[in-house]
């Protein structure tokens, strides 16, 4: 079903003089800004409105961050009670009771047998910086320097969390491969290259001569976001658990984007069932305001007074907001209607694939979507497809198709190695229709890219 472009309600002049003046001062640094030119100024669940009074479904949701949509009633009247209270807002790290609520709250939706023995650490409001407490952690606890962390990582933007991710360069991080079926990098695919990549990680540690430093801890991510939307198939998962746990290496489960319901599981590391040593937690978990938190087993707790401080990790709205949706989401077992709800738009996206060969992949779980965009008509590498290398990824196409999705009113992200995946990323209160809708404008969005003159595109230099 075609979606025609949303008509403008108001003229565009406030609309383009505030984005003329955003690229006068703020920095080269910007990113969403550039693909996304709108200008918000209301938004409730799905929907953002622009300062020209165009209406857009959001499918980024704040990168993952607002798991009940905009402006969720809950979210607003926790927010509201706080400030009616007459309560301090800025209280660094001392006990209140909107903390204590929040601390109670996110404990009950641990896996027991972690929550029963853990300890909480707030940090600073992003998620990063809660990736260099856990650094930092099993690094005085361990008394070892050394860091594991996997091919297509993202954890932040800090020095550690950027020296942990996949683009780093010149850093005392050993990189391990992360399987994958559509590209697994020793081009099997399914349970026996995840097995490749589990006996190869087992190898080096074993290695006397390996070259990898001694490993204070080894961090990954249940789906990779950012690297494209790599589920991590359970049984890896478990066998990154054995490894560590037999060699005393605290495993890092980084649920910055995937906690919260987002992939069908209030946390993902509940699909494989192991325990991590600590996870940690931003994002969804601050109701839309800056929150994070790393989560541990108690044993790790060598830290000293101030040892991980922050002027901001007591920002009682955000907890407050995250009681609310953390409450909401276990309540109304939104992780198990994001797994129904994200099973059913997959196998949509995987029938579209069928009549559009630009389609090299649909993967994803619960609601973290990602379809990936190829050139079909590229020579294929060695290998091929079905567990190989996959077609040659199409940035440029994926570039069209989300330009497209905005011109007919939806928001998407593109993520991967070379920015050629679409990703989905809708609120967990989405309703089917909304969903139906979505799928229509990203189909419609890429027949209409596919029709332009977009290529030749960078097989080249992506291979």
């Amino acid at each position: 079903m075609a979606v025609t472009e949303p008509a403008p309600l108001a003229p565009p002049s406030v609309h383009e003089g505030i984005l003329r003046r955003q690229s006068l001062r703020e920095s080269a640094a910007r990113t969403y800004a550039r693909s996304l030119p709108i200008v918000p100024v209301r938004a409730r669940g799905l929907t953002i409105e622009g300062a020209d009074g165009r209406r857009y479904l959001d499918c980024l949701s704040g990168a993952g961050t607002l798991a009940l949509g905009h402006n969720h009633p809950v979210v607003l009247e926790a927010i509201k009670n706080v400030i009616d209270s007459g309560a301090p807002l800025h209280v660094l790290d001392l006990a209140t009771p909107v903390k204590d609520a929040f601390t109670t709250e996110l404990f009950a939706t641990l896996p027991p047998q972690f929550a029963d023995n853990a300890r909480i650490q707030f940090c600073g409001p992003a998620g990063t910086d809660a990736v260099e407490a856990a650094f930092k952690l099993v690094r005085a606890a361990t008394g070892r320097s050394g860091l594991l962390a996997f091919t297509g990582a993202y954890h932040g933007m800090t020095a550690g969390a950027l020296a942990a991710s996949g683009g780093a360069e010149d850093v005392r991080v050993t990189r391990l491969p992360f399987p994958q079926d559509y590209r697994c990098p020793f081009g099997i695919g399914g349970e026996r290259g995840a097995e490749v990549a589990a006996r190869w990680t087992e190898s080096l540690l074993d290695d006397p001569k390996g070259g990898a430093p001694a490993p204070a801890g080894m961090i990954l991510e249940p789906v990779q976001g950012e690297g494209g939307v790599n589920p991590a198939p359970d049984g890896w998962m478990r066998r990154m658990r054995e490894i560590t746990a037999a060699r005393s290496i605290p495993l890092i489960a980084d649920e910055v984007q995937t906690g919260v319901g987002r992939t069908g599981a209030f946390w993902a590391v509940q699909h494989s069932g192991i325990v991590p040593d600590v996870m940690v937690l931003s994002k969804a978990i601050g109701g839309s305001l800056p929150l994070a938190v790393i989560v541990y087993r108690s044993e790790l707790d060598t830290w000293h007074p101030g040892a991980h401080a922050g002027t901001f990790r007591g920002n009682q709205l955000a907890m407050a907001a995250g009681t609310a949706t953390l409450a909401y989401v276990r309540e109304n077992r939104l992780a198990e209607r994001a797994a129904t709800l994200g099973a059913r738009m997959l196998a949509r996206l995987q029938a579209l694939a069928i009549d559009h060969p630009c389609i090299g992949d649909v993967r994803g779980r619960g609601l973290m979507i990602g379809v990936e965009l190829v050139d079909p008509e590229a020579d294929m590498p060695a290998g091929g497809t079905g567990g190989g290398l996959g077609a040659p990824p199409d940035p440029v196409l994926a570039s069209a198709v989300q330009q497209e999705c905005l011109r007919r009113g939806l928001i998407v992200e593109l993520g991967g190695r070379h920015s050629a995946v679409v990703r989905l990323l809708p609120p967990l209160t989405l309703t089917d229709e909304q969903a139906t809708a979505v799928l229509d404008r990203l189909a419609d969005a890429l027949a209409a890219a596919e029709r332009l003159p977009h290529r030749r595109t960078m097989t080249g230099s992506a291979r």
